[in-house]
């Protein structure tokens, strides 16, 4: 503190063109205090602020126009800096050429699959895919007169190449799949996608988050990822963001965006950015625990079988070691004895949580198949022919240290009876 400061005064104390605070009511003055810095060097704060304001004050009637032709900030549905802080963040890191951040993963593909396709258009997409993304494609996008083929997940990229149609104006893939862990060649896809006229790619990299898996530079046109996941980092936010291989997609979208009102809170913004500071270190934490756990699943002889990217036994294992950096922390593994043996493993954790969701610094699990791809949303029929079969668990693996989980898994492994797999 120097003893050459003095007590901050509002604007109206100083006066406003002429308006002094002794002209107004206390009324007036708890409503309209503004504080403006006018003195001493200009600083910047490290973290950029939480813009709460949700509209902006304006020098003059012509800047309106001025910043919609230039740039700024007039109402934040259409732009707030806490915003653009993530949003030029995650373009960074994903080498892209814009990215736009919305309210949840669920907006961000809503919006990019309304924007991108109309009446009469085909979408191929793999299956499994996220629970949120089959709903859309399967429930609400025919009621526009949107078709869709799907694939099977971890199938050669020629696979998508039988099913384009003439109106086919989208590919869609997810790597690592949700919830199977299948593995799409990114190079490849991209490769297809830049063979097409008219066809746009789009890729779920959110298993993977952009640090280990940055899926633009494989030619790819838009690359999305559910926020609430890896890149914030802390199971305390929900947000989803997409990153345009062009400026002329991002400014598609945010047409879109802006429109729907899909953008994403300044608060949550803010805790996303944050999380992203931590992104690196925490993806290799993660993966090397998940490494582990994953190695003692396989070994374990009442595991069926384990999907994991790391692992030699996965089918796609070796393009995973070509297009990620490490592996990330999420694993798949089929537990013998069906229904009941994932349930019991599922609630038989004491450290590892069950809850939905993935990506955040605790280790989660969940059943898939009577949870996040149950009987609400899918069939037995749509299950099993995406390979969700009765005894697959979902593991996020977190932060904690990889021995007290692989203790944890085996204590709850050990409560499954030899009855129940004999």
């Amino acid at each position: 503190m120097s003893k050459k400061w003095f007590p901050p005064q509002s604007d109206l104390e100083r006066g406003v063109d002429g308006l002094h605070i002794d002209d107004v009511t206390p009324d007036t003055v708890a409503t309209s205090s503004r504080y403006t810095f006018t003195s001493g060097p200009e600083t910047e704060p490290l973290v950029p602020p939480i813009f709460h304001s949700s509209t902006y004050k304006l020098r003059s009637v012509d800047d309106y126009l001025k910043i919609l032709e230039e740039g700024g900030y007039i109402y934040s549905r259409l732009g707030n800096f806490t915003c653009d802080s993530v949003q030029a963040a995650i373009n960074g890191i994903e080498g892209g050429k814009g990215t736009l951040v919305f309210g949840t993963g669920m907006a961000a593909i809503s919006t990019a699959l309304l924007c991108f396709l109309k009446s009469g258009d085909h979408i191929v997409v793999n299956n499994p895919c996220y629970s949120g993304t089959f709903d859309m494609v399967v429930n609400i996008l025919p009621r526009y007169g949107i078709d869709h083929t799907f694939v099977p997940t971890g199938c050669p990229v020629e696979e998508y190449r039988k099913h384009i149609k003439s109106n086919t104006r989208m590919l869609y893939g997810e790597t690592p799949c949700n919830p199977n862990m299948a593995v799409l060649d990114l190079e490849e896809f991209g490769k297809l996608g830049r063979s097409l006229d008219n066809t746009l790619t789009m890729v779920d990299s959110t298993f993977a988050s952009p640090y280990l898996q940055p899926v633009i530079k494989h030619g790819i046109d838009i690359s999305m990822h559910s926020c609430t996941k890896y890149l914030g980092g802390h199971s305390d936010l929900v947000g989803g963001c997409l990153t345009f291989a062009s400026v002329d997609l991002w400014k598609t979208v945010i047409h879109y965006q802006i429109s729907l009102g899909t953008t994403l809170s300044p608060h949550d913004a803010s805790l996303l950015l944050r999380g992203i500071k931590t992104l690196p270190v925490r993806m290799e934490r993660h993966s090397s625990n998940a490494q582990k756990v994953a190695e003692f699943l396989e070994k374990h002889p009442k595991v069926e079988r384990v999907m994991y990217p790391g692992l030699p036994s996965h089918p796609q294992h070796q393009i995973a070691k070509k297009q990620m950096k490490m592996f990330s922390g999420m694993i798949a593994a089929e537990i013998k004895g069906g229904v009941q043996g994932g349930k019991i493993l599922a609630e038989g954790v004491r450290l590892i949580q069950l809850a939905v969701s993935l990506g955040g610094v605790e280790s989660l699990i969940e059943h898939p198949a009577t949870m996040t791809h149950g009987p609400m949303l899918m069939t037995s029929e749509d299950r099993l022919s995406g390979g969700i079969t009765d005894g697959l668990i979902r593991l996020s693996i977190g932060l904690e240290d990889a021995d007290d989980l692989i203790k944890d898994l085996k204590q709850a492994l050990d409560k499954i009876p030899d009855s129940l797999i004999a």
